[in-house]
């Protein structure tokens, strides 16, 4: 069993600065979210990853075969490996005025909607996939209130 710290951390937890997606084609993942969503892209190397700005947070997309390699002992970013496999999970928060016409705009883009939630305490949601598979949520930020 794990020691509890005399303070835990949750206090100066302020929110999730990244997260991160896997993806092997970072071109239709770029296209996906650059270019649909229009999430303007922060960051790229060509066959590791793509970064994309979500409001004050940042949206990761390895390449995991990329990811899974140690760093190399002279590298600049020391970054440890990482990665997944099979489908991930990434929830954009939108404002409930704004649900119907992101989802007219996926639809018009020739996204299918894969699901669509109607949560128990009023908000709602509904699922995509990006191009690697991965479960990509729309919901209405009162989801978790």
């Amino acid at each position: 069993m794990p020691q509890i710290p005399a303070q835990q951390p949750a206090s100066l937890i302020t929110g999730t600065l990244e997260a991160s997606l896997y993806a092997a084609d970072l071109e239709a993942t770029e296209a996906f979210y650059g270019t649909i969503l229009g999430l303007p892209v922060i960051g790229k190397v060509a066959g590791r990853h793509v970064f994309f700005r979500v409001g004050a947070s940042v949206l990761l997309v390895f390449n995991p075969e990329a990811t899974r390699r140690p760093p190399a002992p002279d590298s600049r970013l020391p970054v440890p490996p990482h990665g997944a496999t099979g489908p991930g999970h990434y929830c954009f928060a939108v404002p409930r005025e704004g649900m119907d016409r992101v989802r007219a705009a996926l639809v018009a883009a020739g996204v299918v909607i894969e699901q669509q939630v109607d949560w128990p305490n009023g908000a709602r949601s509904f699922y995509v996939r990006d191009p690697a598979g991965n479960s990509v949520e729309f919901a209405e930020p009162e989801l978790w209130s």
